[in-house]
């Protein structure tokens, strides 16, 4: 086995499975990464790249093979998504793959109120049913994201109330990822829950945002009827629609209103703040 092999990531063309790889690069860790299309994939230090298709049985396991321990980012959100999960695993299992470790999601379960972290609870399920060892790395929603639900008018629309939750820069779940795959082993039948170091409302979010962007931003509370009838134009289907809205009910249910210390044991640096974070991304513009 060549030592390119023993560690796969997919993903590396995307936001979080690039920073994944970029972290493994550092540590000086061989990889193999898993990309749809070869010409995106990041060129890195001590990597090999191998096209494959969660939909594509037979490249998933040929591009698996002689690998031991799989960076699984989730599958693109559709109504396909769970079946493209389930086959890949099977390709990993017959590929002769040890360990997943899988991007799941926070409360995950089979009736999580947000209708995407059932998915991600059925996807463990069958990780836990292969055989193959497994981690899963239960993240919160990413700070990233908070920019973007702020509407052209200043405002952020949702049935969220006055329920908490604790949004995760995703700069933070890689470097938790990274530290999973450096020493795999020691992670396996973990379930990491990677969240911030903030349990945050909406109104929260709000606030910060405006200082932090200089504009003000505020948060209108709708209900789940005038959530629906306020994204209606979009012409969404009906699977994205319960999506978009269910991240705000899953937020008023307070069901990841828990902070959790995982980021720091994992990496031993505690993960950033919001306001951090939103300070960070301004840098990281004005400099590019």
């Amino acid at each position: 086995m060549g030592p390119t092999q023993r560690i796969a990531v997919t993903g590396s063309t995307g936001a979080l499975g690039a920073l994944v790889a970029r972290n493994l690069a550092q540590r000086g860790i061989s990889q193999r990464l898993l990309v749809r299309t070869a010409s995106k994939a990041p060129e890195l230090p001590q990597a090999e790249v191998r096209q494959f298709d969660y939909a594509d049985q037979a490249s998933s396991r040929e591009a698996l093979d002689g690998v031991e321990v799989l960076f699984m980012v989730s599958a693109p959100e559709g109504p396909r998504r769970l079946d493209l999960h389930r086959s890949f695993i099977d390709a990993a299992k017959d590929a002769g793959v040890k360990q997943v470790v899988y991007t799941s999601f926070a409360a995950a379960a089979p009736d999580a109120q947000f209708t995407l972290a059932r998915e991600h609870h059925a996807t463990e399920q069958y990780l836990r049913d292969s055989t193959m060892r497994w981690t899963f790395l239960r993240d919160s929603f990413y700070q990233d994201l908070m920019p973007h639900l702020v509407g052209p008018d200043g405002i952020i629309r949702g049935p969220a109330g006055e329920g908490r939750f604790v949004p995760v820069a995703r700069a933070d779940v890689a470097r938790a990822a990274a530290a999973v795959l450096a020493a795999p082993a020691e992670h396996a039948s973990a379930t990491y829950e990677l969240t911030g170091p903030q349990s945050l409302d909406m109104a929260d979010v709000a606030r910060i945002l405006s200082e932090s962007g200089g504009k003000e931003i505020v948060f209108l509370d709708e209900t789940a009827e005038e959530a629906y009838a306020s994204r209606a134009a979009f012409g969404a289907p009906d699977w994205q629609l319960d999506a978009w809205v269910s991240t705000y009910t899953a937020i008023a249910s307070n069901a990841m209103s828990r902070v959790s210390n995982h980021v720091e044991i994992l990496t031993g640096t505690a993960p950033l703040a919001l306001e951090q974070f939103l300070q960070s991304a301004r840098a990281d513009g004005a400099a590019s």
